[in-house]
């Protein structure tokens, strides 16, 4: 199969490698509802060591910066309780954590997650963090921009491989709202 976007060597729907993919990414691939078919996401299989976006874009294609989003634990404080959240915003931009994340959060504070917390509460390993399969009951908020694309390159749970998703369905996550001025 041919990837939607980037030169990959190795592309293949995600329901047909959940081997390739971490048990949280794997379940929620398994158990996937909404208008996109979970067979339009596709796993592409890269180079653990290329994981970080200069590199990555080195190898599989710079125009890959404006089709791709990362995906970031943050915590919002208030009054000794902790929320963590995930936000999914473009790989060209950066979370805005004090503003948007902190005010749709309802907390005084908000931060990113520490790295332990980020990948011991996801099941995910850093780098790889993916908005699909996500503990239940987290918020996931979601530039509009990574909606609007007709797909999106994100982690897949893992530094090797990544998911290439239908911008849409970033939107029918569980738990997903999608903001204006997430990402800046």
């Amino acid at each position: 199969m041919r990837a939607p976007i980037g030169d990959f060597d190795h592309a293949v729907p995600a329901p047909d490698c959940l081997e390739d993919l971490t048990a949280p990414v794997a379940g929620a691939v398994r158990h996937w509802s909404g208008s996109v078919p979970a067979e339009q996401i596709v796993y592409v299989d890269t180079e653990p060591d290329w994981a970080d976006t200069a590199i990555f874009l080195e190898h599989y294609g710079k125009e890959l910066l404006d089709q791709s989003a990362n995906c970031v634990v943050v915590a919002g404080k208030r009054g000794g309780e902790a929320t963590l959240a995930a936000c999914v915003v473009l790989s060209a931009t950066r979370v805005d954590v004090n503003g948007v994340v902190r005010r749709q959060l309802g907390a005084r504070k908000a931060s990113f997650a520490p790295m332990d917390v980020a990948t011991g509460e996801t099941g995910m390993e850093y780098g790889g963090i993916t908005p699909i399969g996500l503990p239940d009951g987290w918020p996931v908020l979601v530039d509009s921009r990574v909606v609007d694309l007709p797909y999106v390159l994100v982690g897949s749970g893992r530094r090797r491989g990544k998911l290439l998703v239908p911008g849409k369905a970033f939107a029918e996550l569980p738990n997903a709202v999608v903001l204006e001025g997430l990402g800046v």
